[in-house]
């Protein structure tokens, strides 16, 4: 590993020796892709992720988290029941087959839109919570509620992705709905992990969960299948290896078959070209930053946190890394205050950004700190090397 250190005039640079590797591109059949590595955060792939694209049913899981989320926050209990309206009874596609005499539990309601899909069940849980009753009034909240989670590239009009011209999500931003469930909701999150709810025994032909990797043994547990004609085969998927988890979401393929296969070759993919590899711990001393003002000259920079990367498996090469901060920093400086970054870049990954803060204190300097400073100043304006700073010579004889 090198580190540069990028400050005001000049760069200091610093060797470290990392081993890394580079790995092949994933081919992806699905038309736009996206995967993550959740544990370091790592962006594994990328196509057209940002596109906004019909998400069909993989959409419910801005329901589900927005449910949750009611729940927390007592909103809604886990035992209530609701009722059943005659817009959320008439849907087709994949439901729970309610009907407007029903009142279900929110327990079997999330259930039945994970693991059933359940057209109907989403628009129940919708309608409960629509600040005006209604369901495009919850889709509506969908959407405000997805931009401040950072999911700019989603909008939503209804709650379980009935087909709708404007309703639109990329890949990116299911891929962090799905990373945010699994890490705010982990009491709820192995709710997804089921492969069937035969609610009431009236359904038996939809008791299922699509989700194909499920009983694989690769570690999958999630999160939701999606499928209209527009949108083709999608699903939002997740598995846990050891201590790493993956994420990814994939769309646009055409058979039931090739959402299956590909979903197990990501994940395939995914834990087997990568290792996660500890590269600095907490606390290590990166570089020395100037002071300006303080009792000492200069302060430490160490990495607030340990870092971890992942790095792909085969292929030896080397990983570059440079510590970026604006200095001299002004005294006085308090232990732990942010001051840089260290950035670290390795082809084909997106820069890992780990914060550097103060090692030490800086208290503001006395007198004697004051005029080293000063004849520091001096010195860099009038020494030896800065002839065209000198002070001018007046002749004796001159005018004055």
């Amino acid at each position: 590993m090198t580190y540069a250190f990028l400050r005001t005039g000049f760069a200091v640079l610093l060797s470290l020796s990392v081993s890394v590797t580079s790995a092949a591109a994933f081919e992806t059949r699905a038309t736009a892709a996206y995967v993550l590595d959740q544990t370091t955060g790592t962006v594994l792939l990328e196509k057209n992720a940002d596109a906004p694209l019909p998400p069909a049913s993989m959409s419910k899981l801005m329901t589900i988290y927005m449910t949750f989320e009611a729940i927390a926050q007592g909103v809604l209990r886990i035992d209530e029941k609701l009722p059943v309206s005659e817009n959320a009874a008439a849907y087709g596609g994949s439901t729970m087959f309610l009907d407007t005499t029903d009142r279900v539990t929110v327990e079997d309601l999330l259930r039945g839109v994970i693991v059933l899909s359940g057209n109907d069940a989403s628009a129940v849980l919708a309608e409960a919570l629509s600040p005006d009753g209604t369901e495009a009034g919850f889709a509506r909240r969908m959407t405000e509620r997805g931009r401040q989670m950072g999911m700019t590239n989603s909008t939503f009009t209804n709650s379980n992705g009935w087909p709708a011209p404007a309703h639109r999500m990329s890949m990116r931003d299911l891929g962090l709905l799905a990373d945010l469930l699994i890490a705010d909701y982990p009491t709820y999150y192995p709710l997804f992990s089921e492969t069937e709810f035969a609610f009431d025994g009236r359904a038996p032909a939809n008791s299922r969960n699509r989700n194909p990797i499920l009983t694989l043994g690769i570690g999958a547990d999630g999160l939701k299948t999606g499928h209209t004609q527009e949108a083709g085969y999608g699903l939002v998927g997740s598995a846990k290896q050891g201590d790493r988890r993956v994420i990814f979401v994939i769309t646009g393929l055409d058979t039931v078959e090739q959402r299956a296969e590909e979903a197990e070759k990501i994940v395939n993919w995914a834990f087997r070209q990568f290792a996660q590899r500890d590269v600095v711990d907490s606390g290590t001393r990166i570089a020395e930053a100037d002071v300006w003002m303080g009792e000492v000259p200069t302060v430490g920079l160490r990495v607030a946190e340990d870092v971890s990367l992942l790095v792909p498996v085969v292929n030896q090469g080397s990983l570059d890394a440079e510590v970026v901060y604006t200095g001299p920093f002004e005294a006085p400086i308090r232990q732990g205050q942010p001051l840089g970054e260290l950035v670290i870049s390795l082809a084909g990954l997106p820069d890992h950004r780990v914060p550097l803060v103060a090692d030490t204190a800086v208290a503001k300097g006395g007198f004697n700190s004051r005029l080293r400073v000063a004849a520091d100043v001096l010195w860099s304006r009038f020494g030896p090397g800065n002839s065209d700073a000198e002070p001018e010579v007046v002749p004796a004889d001159a005018d004055s």
